[in-house]
């Protein structure tokens, strides 16, 4: 049996070998992360300043916020660092603690879109008593069991991924550090991990996707009953934005996790991961603000205060020279 060298550092392939291409990714992705701290930034400081979205559906698009700013903060510095520097080493320990917070974040936010689908049900099924069932109290706890089963989930697979071995090669096709790529490059029997990743991703899928989608079961009958078709079409908006952020979210997982991978799939890989890791995050501000009648009225009080108008400015300079 040939002895095999064991690694300690692995070497992050980046987003394009072309150094020509370095620069313009650099400031490219650069934009799209500071927007992406912009937006939702501005939508946690909204909910906890307004009081007009103290209410529980603002509550959990808070916490998808606050998910968000994580889960690109993760990824995205890194992936500038490297392509300004062009320096991709990484050492096992600190690519599988990215592995551990990438796991955990992409699990909450599975989790908290199920909450929200559950919450939407509330609201329009149950109108009279959503103040009662979703309570503050719920709401709490709902949050708190999401962060609970998504680091368990998480910690399972990190300790597993601890132990693996690499001695194949010390590239990872890819710009940050995931299952899918470290075992890829393994050279330790990685059956338990793979079963793992299909036993958790088919119970938590099975246990998210479900309830959500009993949820907009009973929505949609509800919402054909309703007769007034402003506020149909105003609860309509609400859950499209929800099932679209959920579409795209779903698909780039199970396009990542679930679906055989060939050495030809790389760049596609690649751009999934992208997409889930560095645009999702910012389309999700942008999909319920924008498609939102409270959050466009939220914005416009902030831009008064900050920029009032021209006739609010004359009444005041008339009123302070007293005329």
């Amino acid at each position: 049996m040939v002895n095999q060298t064991i690694l300690n550092e692995l070497f992050l392939s980046g987003l394009s070998d072309l150094p020509g291409l370095h620069l313009p990714l650099f400031f490219f992705f650069l934009l799209i992360y500071l927007l992406t701290l912009f937006w939702n930034f501005l939508i946690i400081v909204l909910i906890v300043t307004n009081s007009h979205l103290h209410v529980p559906m603002y509550f959990f698009l808070g916490n998808l916020a606050g998910l968000d700013l994580c889960y690109s903060s993760l990824t995205v510095p890194r992936m500038l660092f490297d392509l300004h520097t062009e320096r991709r080493k990484i050492s096992i320990r600190t690519c599988i603690t990215q592995v551990f917070f990438f796991l955990y974040l992409m699990g909450c936010e599975a989790f908290l879109l199920t909450v929200m689908s559950y919450d939407r049900y509330t609201a329009i099924c149950h109108p009279l008593h959503y103040i009662q069932i979703m309570s503050w109290k719920v709401c709490v706890q709902l949050v708190s069991i999401v962060w609970c089963l998504s680091f368990t989930n998480s910690l399972v697979h990190t300790l597993h991924a601890f132990k693996l071995t690499f001695c194949r090669s010390d590239i990872i096709e890819s710009f940050f550090c995931d299952l899918p790529q470290l075992f890829r490059i393994s050279c330790s029997d990685i059956y338990i991990n793979i079963l793992l990743v299909f036993l958790s991703g088919g119970f938590l899928g099975s246990g998210s996707l479900i309830p959500t989608f009993l949820s907009y079961v009973y929505i949609f009958k509800a919402v054909l009953k309703i007769q007034a078709k402003g506020n149909r079409s105003k609860v309509f908006s609400t859950c499209v934005s929800h099932l679209t952020v959920m579409f795209m979210y779903y698909g780039s997982v199970m396009f990542n996790y679930f679906l055989p991978s060939t050495r030809h799939q790389f760049s596609g890989d690649k751009a999934v991961a992208v997409f889930y890791t560095v645009i999702l995050p910012l389309l999700n501000p942008l999909i319920y603000s924008l498609r939102n009648q409270d959050f466009r009225t939220a914005f416009q009080s902030v831009f008064r205060k900050i920029s009032p108008p021209k006739l609010e400015i004359q009444r005041y300079e008339y009123k302070r020279k007293g005329l």
